[in-house]
């Protein structure tokens, strides 16, 4: 099994969710290494699709929705799972609703699912305009993943990749 395990990252919040669901996986005996978004030329050649983005003032970076509508046709004939990261808080997080624009993506391509995770922000890791902009919106700092909420959702897809597994594909065996 071909499973394409891609990030549009900037400050690698959304890296670090790949990261445990590439290892969640491979506990599964999927092996699914992380790439970032900007450079897979072709889905095509993969049996199966998890694309993250982080978010930025509600929208997906610029290449997620790039790779998206070059590839639409390619991935809506795959299964495919979205994720973002990108809220930030625990009582009154920001931003407050899921990103629109994403939810869209996944409706456009039949996305199996699109999950939202928290994030991770780092004055240190900001520009001054970045800095400008956290404290405008009022976001909170801190790291905001739900480390198991990430694990659970990988081991579903993995389950999911293992019970679907597309005809004459090598057989993956669970650890």
């Amino acid at each position: 099994m071909n499973v394409l395990l891609a990030v549009a990252t900037k400050h690698g919040a959304t890296r670090g969710i790949a990261d445990a669901i590439s290892e969640e996986l491979a506990k599964l005996g999927i092996d699914a290494p992380v790439r970032n978004l900007e450079t897979v030329l072709e889905p095509g050649g993969y049996d199966a699709a998890i694309l993250g983005s982080a978010i930025y003032m509600g929208h997906p970076m610029p290449v997620a929705q790039r790779f998206v509508n070059t590839h639409e046709d390619a991935l809506t004939a795959m299964p495919v799972w979205l994720f973002s990261s990108g809220v930030l808080g625990t009582d009154t997080p920001v931003p407050a609703q899921p990103s629109i624009e994403l939810d869209r993506i996944a409706e456009r391509i039949g996305a199996r699912e699109c999950r939202m995770f928290g994030g991770r922000l780092d004055n240190e890791d900001l520009s001054f305009g970045e800095r400008i902009v956290t404290r405008a919106v009022h976001a909170p700092e801190g790291d905001f993943r739900d480390w198991e909420a990430i694990h659970r959702w990988a081991r579903g897809i993995g389950q999911s990749l293992l019970i679907d597994q597309p005809a004459g594909a090598t057989q993956v065996s669970a650890a």
